[in-house]
């Protein structure tokens, strides 16, 4: 069993600009598993950039209003929506409304530097 406290995962950066704290991730020995679970954060008025994955990542949004864009699609999300994404589709998330936009992100294979492309 692996427990993990949220105030134990420290907040950083991520390369895409989101706010992120991950909380379970193979690669630090954290948990044996494919995938990795990560806790990101937009503020208002903030959007992370322009991405792309190798493999496939699933968004769970906990809190706030925003809009989901991958390829050419772009669709509004809020509390409860479920997005996923396919491998290497150009995606990025922005925050529309007043509150913190809060989701999970859970990758698989687990993320890797080497996984993802910031794109201009």
């Amino acid at each position: 069993m692996v427990i993990r406290q949220f105030e134990d995962c420290p907040e950083f950066l991520a390369g895409d600009h989101t706010i992120l704290r991950e909380l379970l991730r193979p690669v630090q020995g954290s948990v044996d598993a494919r995938y990795s679970l990560a806790q990101g954060r937009l503020d208002p008025g903030a959007a992370s950039a322009r991405h792309i994955l190798s493999v496939s990542e699933v968004y769970y949004f906990l809190a706030g209003e925003g809009r989901m864009h991958v390829g050419s699609e772009s669709v509004p999300v809020k509390k409860g929506t479920v997005v996923a994404v396919p491998p290497e589709a150009e995606q990025w998330v922005e925050n529309t409304g007043t509150g913190a936009l809060e989701f999970l992100c859970i990758v698989d294979p687990a993320w890797m530097p080497e996984c993802e492309r910031i794109l201009k």
